[in-house]
């Protein structure tokens, strides 16, 4: 058996990680210019881990870069944002019926341990580790459908929307709602109705998308 790695994390992975962190927290907001002179001496690293980093990120869409301004942080349209969760709306709805019929206590005791997760995180108003819980509870739930290529075109469009994520669960009230519909879920996936589990999660996201219109209209 292969030995797992003790090795600390390098210094891109260390920066990559809080950078993301950030983002998801919220701590840099979405259009937020990145002042990489100030990150490096924040994060005690030299500007060349940090740009590699920043690299990263542009590919997986959480910021952009423009030639003599920089990296900011990706600033979407609702366009934008609408069409992202319209695309989930319709691959997550597939991933979720091919996954039901294969579930099994192991996968249910995943779901079951990032539902706690996000139910703890949501009630300390920590906006990063539920949006990691989250996120841990619905990818359990989509590579249970043994569709890798799929979980991969998802996961894009996951990672061009977690700085609006952050948005989302700032709000009391809207964590509330993520519990009881992430429950209300797997209450479904327990019974074996897709179809059912399919509803909640297109009630799920029509909420966080119509909560984020008003503050990005606004």
């Amino acid at each position: 058996m292969a030995e797992v790695s003790s090795r600390p994390p390098t210094a891109q992975q260390f920066v990559l990680a809080e950078v993301r962190r950030a983002i998801t927290a919220g701590e840099l907001e979405p259009g937020t210019p990145i002042r990489q002179e100030a990150l490096a001496e924040r994060l005690e690293v030299s500007r060349v881990p940090l740009r590699e980093a920043l690299k990263t990120l542009e590919g997986e869409g959480l910021v952009t870069y423009r030639a003599h301004r920089g990296y900011r942080v990706v600033e979407l349209s609702m366009a934008d944002l609408r069409e992202v969760y319209r695309l989930r709306e319709i691959l997550e709805a597939e991933a979720v019926r091919a996954a039901v019929p294969l579930l099994d206590e192991a996968v249910f005791a995943r779901l079951e341990a990032a539902q706690t997760e996000v139910e703890l995180a949501a009630g300390d108003g920590a906006v990063a580790a539920m949006a990691a819980a989250n996120r841990r509870f619905h990818f359990a739930l989509f590579e249970a459908a043994a569709m890798p290529r799929l979980v991969r075109i998802i996961g894009t469009l996951w990672d061009s929307t977690d700085a609006y994520r952050s948005l989302y669960y700032a709000g009391d009230e809207n964590r509330r709602h993520v519990v009881a519909e992430h429950r209300a879920a797997l209450a479904a996936l327990r019974a074996g109705d897709a179809e059912g589990a399919v509803r909640w999660f297109d009630r799920h996201r029509a909420a966080a998308v119509e909560t984020l219109a008003g503050q990005i209209e606004a």
